[in-house]
């Protein structure tokens, strides 16, 4: 079964141009010409060039040098007139390489127009019939390449040299210069056969040129459409990506400002410890007292301490960094941080066991992660409640389970729950990215996310971390 339809020869079994040829057919497409139809026929116009500068060249040399026959007082103006086009072409070839693609074509249509009917003026309609075919192809020439205008002014011109040629012969049979087997009226009717094959072949090509220049013209049109098309897709999905960064950036922020007044009502009560034992220090002198107060300051200092890191690496948590701890541990450290989201009336219970569970984890991103699930459970809970975390080995890593005491979430809501900017918050009140993000996180550590979740009985969020 044939099978080279459905994908390529290997390169062992394609054919293989010439290399000279292929060298030469990419220095005939090297040229400077932003017109896409002009840049199309520049190869086919160069070659015509070459010949009309070589073949008349080399036919000379040889006529003058090597045939060895008499000079006629005829072939003086052929000589004349070949030179002239040799010298047409050389420079029309250079003003193509050049890029002047309309400069190098016209004169050399204008040169070959005169020349034309200056043959018919000289030699006749009869004895320029071998001729002909070489005069199509100029007319093809002066549609393809130069365009519509030029097509017609070159027929208008051989039907004029046609003319004049029928006139000639005309003269030549009245003055019996020439006899001839032809009368006035088959001659004009050659004329007019060969005018009528002319002109069908103008209109097909004036079709054929038109066509193509409409079709490359729609392409360019649809190319230039596309490249729009897609400069404004990449500059949306820019926008987009800027305005998620933001959203993520923002709901950081928010996540943030949530803490800011449990941060500073902690602080304030820690400042208020520190100088309390300060006090008492001042006001004793036994050195167990002092001691004893030194060390209420040194502890509630070390607590604030912890609390400005938790918030200073939460705030800087752009770059990843890995590192291998204990989840209980981690969770524990977090829970005073936990807490400031929290009002009195929600309790917060840690159920970690007595296991040890290692995960390699940024921990400045799952700070991120539980405080997103609290800020969520919070919200259902609506101030009130039990938020229990309860961590567990399982099979392929560890489970962390955020439960909230909640209303739980509807069974409509759960296939979109993790939906990037997807909220049932009202304007203003929450991106919906905070379940969102938490999934990106745990994803992006080969880790998932999940929702247990029953009417009335609470959400549990489950987060499953790979073990090390």
């Amino acid at each position: 079964m044939n099978t080279t339809g459905s994908r390529p020869l290997p390169a062992s079994l394609r054919p293989r141009r010439w290399r000279p040829l292929r060298a030469i057919s990419r220095w005939l497409a090297d040229v400077p010409v932003a017109d896409p139809v002009e840049r199309r026929h520049a190869p086919m116009l160069q070659i015509v060039l070459l010949l009309l500068a070589g073949a008349p060249t080399l036919l000379w040399v040889y006529r003058i040098g090597f045939s060895g026959l008499p000079w006629r007082p005829a072939e003086t103006a052929g000589l004349a007139m070949s030179a002239i086009i040799v010298a047409v072409a050389v420079a029309a070839l250079a003003l193509v390489r050049r890029g002047h693609f309309q400069w190098a074509v016209r004169p050399l249509l204008a040169v070959i127009a005169v020349f034309v009917v200056l043959a018919y003026l000289h030699n006749g309609f009869d004895a320029q019939g071998y001729e002909q075919p070489l005069q199509v192809a100029w007319l093809v020439l002066a549609g393809l390449v130069v365009g519509r205008r030029a097509l017609w002014t070159m027929f208008a011109v051989i039907v004029a040299a046609f003319a004049c040629g029928i006139a000639v012969d005309i003269d030549k049979a009245a003055r019996a210069l020439e006899p001839s087997r032809f009368s006035v009226a088959d001659r004009i009717t050659s004329g007019v056969t060969a005018t009528v094959i002319f002109l069908l072949i103008a209109i097909v090509v004036d079709r054929s040129v038109a066509a193509l220049r409409a079709s490359l013209a729609e392409a360019t049109r649809r190319g230039d459409a596309l490249a729009q098309a897609n400069a404004r897709l990449v500059e949306a999905l820019a926008e987009r990506d800027r305005i998620a960064d933001q959203l993520v950036h923002a709901r950081k922020v928010e996540a943030i400002g949530q803490l800011a007044a449990g941060v500073a009502h902690d602080f304030n009560h820690l400042l208020g410890l520190v100088l309390g034992h300060a006090r008492r220090g001042l006001r004793v002198a036994d050195a167990d007292a002092m001691r004893t107060a030194l060390e209420g300051v040194d502890a509630a200092a070390r607590r604030a301490t912890s609390v400005a890191q938790t918030v200073l690496g939460f705030s800087r948590l752009a770059p990843e960094r890995i590192t291998r701890f204990d989840v209980r541990d981690a969770l524990h450290d977090m829970r005073p941080v936990m807490a400031q989201l929290f009002d009195g009336r929600v309790r917060v219970v840690l159920d970690t066991g007595d296991e040890p569970l290692v995960v390699a984890f940024d921990r400045d991103r799952l700070l991120l992660v539980v405080l997103n699930l609290a800020a969520n459970a919070r919200d259902a809970m609506a101030g009130e409640g039990i938020f229990t975390i309860r961590t567990a080995r399982v099979h392929g890593g560890v489970a962390i389970t955020f439960h909230d005491s909640g209303p739980g979430v509807p069974a409509v809501l759960r296939e979109r729950i993790f939906e990037p900017f997807f909220t049932t918050k009202a304007s203003g009140q929450g991106t919906g990215l905070g379940l969102s993000l938490v999934a990106d996180i745990v994803a992006s550590r080969g880790g998932r996310v999940s929702l247990d979740a029953g009417a009335g009985q609470g959400a549990s969020f489950v987060v499953v971390l790979p073990e090390t």
